[in-house]
């Protein structure tokens, strides 16, 4: 998928370049004591990783970078940007309950672990779970907010379970909240750049905290004191990122990877691409590799020169941006799979590929968009790494659905930045049940990041934001991303068993203090019984009747909070992880300067009347 390179960050720490120097030789003369249009580096602080790689590489600032190599830029990226390595986010937590009481893992409780309650990723919350009914849905209202730092993006899904709040920062730090009171029983300092959520299990008889940081290392921590238990970094490939979360299962931990060398295509210098999406299975006592599957059997090879004379390799990409499945019935892990980076292209990107889940071993798969090969520099003004077809960046940004339609017939139901939503038949194979057409497709969805399911439809959100570009010569690039606020957006409900669309919610009117906002919905969808949860980018968060799509609840998340933990939280924009449904309350993250989007940092926790 197209995104910002939060994952620079991660990968200068592991290049070890010292990107304080780069900075002092080349760009403190000036951004250290500004004069007229010139940025402080506090306001260069304030943009997102990819606008200053593009400032660097095909910008104003591209001059001061001749002679870079991209191992030095993403140092250099690493030491301004806001979650840089030299001043992370946060440095400090405190922890705050006074008392840290024994923390179980009760089956009976209500949770919402990882992505998705379920191993099958439905993002459905049962009535016992969801502890909330639709017709209460009306009377939620504010309990706790919480200030996850100053970072611009709040991105990953939060996880609940044993009356605790696990939460990640894209600043790096990982936090055990009170799920009543907001209070921190610990924190935890990793690397910046986290983008999956957490995932809760089991660690050497210890309950344990499972997360993927930006660059790919998974750490356990004790779940009780957030103490290290174990770290490790199963992938050698220096673009990799992790953004879906880890899924525990009987002991083992299942991590899908993608990359960032999609944007990095957009560099004519840049040797375009050698990546191939992967799953890892890991020993959840000790992190050690039991096995690693690629999306794409055939190493990259050198397969001739780009318009700008630097080597192409492939094939490439077909990353995995989701949290696997798990179909316990048939022993089998389900991954949904991103476009090639390069050609040639191959039958396994955009695709559902099954795996054993013991031995990794690829059962089937099966490609839904063919000869989709993608890369930033399609869209670039120099297209020296496009290949030969050049999109239309359909991947798959979601995890696939494990349902049952009845009489022991099972199905795998998916939308993707088509547009387009499926049903495929796990026990043929993937042989296409249905497909509908729930929304037009673009490079920025069509459906985005997450469906849901409660058995009965598939509840599919559409993004599609309308962006333009913008004069602005306040900004280091000399221009920022403006959104429509007529375009993009709606709900869908789509029957399981015939693919027929059910209801369709249209956006709402996108109101915004901003003179730009957009109505798109690109989050993950949430359902309970009689409701579906679904944000905007417009930071309004909705619930959506499941018999008729009417909205039963509407709240702006974009505004001010006072926090639990000290100071103003600010929400923004509603993107990636959707809300979390459990125990009679809602949770959500607010803020993402993506695409356009407001920043932000609060978590909010909301329940009926506030109580």
């Amino acid at each position: 998928m197209r995104y910002f390179l939060l994952a620079v960050l991660t990968a200068a720490l592991a290049f070890g370049q010292d990107g304080a120097g780069l900075y002092k030789e080349r760009c403190a003369q000036c951004h250290d004591a500004p004069q007229g249009h010139v940025p402080s580096i506090a306001s260069i602080k304030a943009m997102s990783g990819e606008a200053i790689y593009a400032a660097l590489t095909t910008g104003v600032m591209k001059e001061r970078a001749e002679g870079l190599s991209t191992q030095q830029l993403f140092a250099l990226i690493g030491y301004i940007a806001p979650t840089g390595a030299a001043k992370p986010a946060v440095t400090a937590i405190k922890a705050t309950c006074g008392s840290n009481p024994a923390f179980q893992v009760k089956a009976s409780a209500p949770q919402w672990n990882g992505w998705s309650p379920s191993d099958t990723n439905s993002r459905y919350a049962d009535a016992a779970t969801a502890g909330v009914k639709a017709s209460d849905i009306p009377k939620l209202k504010l309990k706790w907010a919480f200030n996850v730092g100053e970072v611009t993006t709040v991105r990953a899904q939060p996880a609940i379970v044993g009356g605790r709040v696990f939460l990640t920062s894209t600043g790096g730090a990982v936090y055990s909240l009170d799920v009543k009171t907001g209070c921190t029983y610990w924190g935890f300092q990793a690397a910046p750049g986290i983008r999956s959520g957490v995932s809760i299990g089991e660690a050497k008889g210890k309950p344990a905290a499972f997360f993927a940081e930006g660059g790919g290392t998974i750490y356990a921590l004790n779940a009780q004191t957030g103490e290290l238990l174990w770290k490790e970094k199963p992938v050698e490939h220096f673009a990799t990122i992790a953004t879906g979360g880890p899924r525990f299962y009987k002991g083992v931990v299942y991590q899908g990877y993608s990359s960032f060398e999609e944007a990095l295509g957009g560099d004519p210098k840049f040797a375009c691409c050698t990546f191939r999406g992967n799953v890892v299975a890991l020993d959840a006592n000790t992190g050690k590799k039991i096995w690693q599957t690629f999306t794409i059997p055939d190493a990259p090879k050198e397969i001739g020169k780009s318009t700008a004379g630097t080597p192409q390799s492939g094939p490439s990409g077909a990353g995995v941006w989701s949290t696997p499945t798990i179909d316990e019935k048939a022993g089998v892990l389900y991954v949904a799979t991103g476009d090639n980076y390069s050609d040639p292209p191959t039958s396994t990107s955009d695709a559902i590929l099954a795996m054993d889940l013991k031995t990794g071993e690829l059962k089937w798969s099966k490609q839904l968009t063919s000869g989709d090969t993608y890369n930033n520099g399609c869209s670039a003004p120099v297209k020296a790494n496009c290949p030969k077809k050049g999109g239309p960046d359909f991947d798959f940004g979601q995890p696939p659905i494990l349902v049952s339609l009845g009489g022991g017939k099972r199905a795998l139901a998916i939308a993707q930045k088509s547009g387009i939503a499926y049903a495929l038949d796990p026990d043929r194979k993937g042989e296409v049940l249905w497909q509908t057409q729930a929304g037009v497709g673009t490079a920025l969805g069509g459906s985005q990041w997450g469906s849901a399911s409660d058995g009965k439809n598939l509840y599919v959100a559409i993004s599609n934001p309308g962006i333009a570009g913008e004069a602005d010569p306040k900004t280091p690039g000399g221009y920022r991303m403006v959104l429509d606020p007529r375009k993009g957006g709606g709900l869908h409900a789509i029957d399981l068993k015939t693919g027929k669309i059910v209801w369709n919610s249209t956006p709402e009117p996108c109101v915004s203090e901003k003179k730009d906002c957009s109505p798109a919905q690109s989050a993950a969808v949430t359902a309970i019984p009689g409701a579906v949860f679904s944000g905007a980018v417009d930071g309004h968060l909705r619930a959506y009747s499941t018999e008729n799509g009417k909205v039963l609840w509407d709240v702006n998340t974009a505004q001010e909070f006072d926090a639990v933990n000290g100071g103003k939280a600010h929400g923004g924009a509603l993107d990636v992880g959707g809300p979390a449904v459990a125990g009679g309350m809602v949770f959500v993250n607010s803020g993402y300067n993506q695409w356009g989007g407001a920043p932000g940092n609060a978590f909010l926790v909301y329940s009926v009347d506030g109580k």
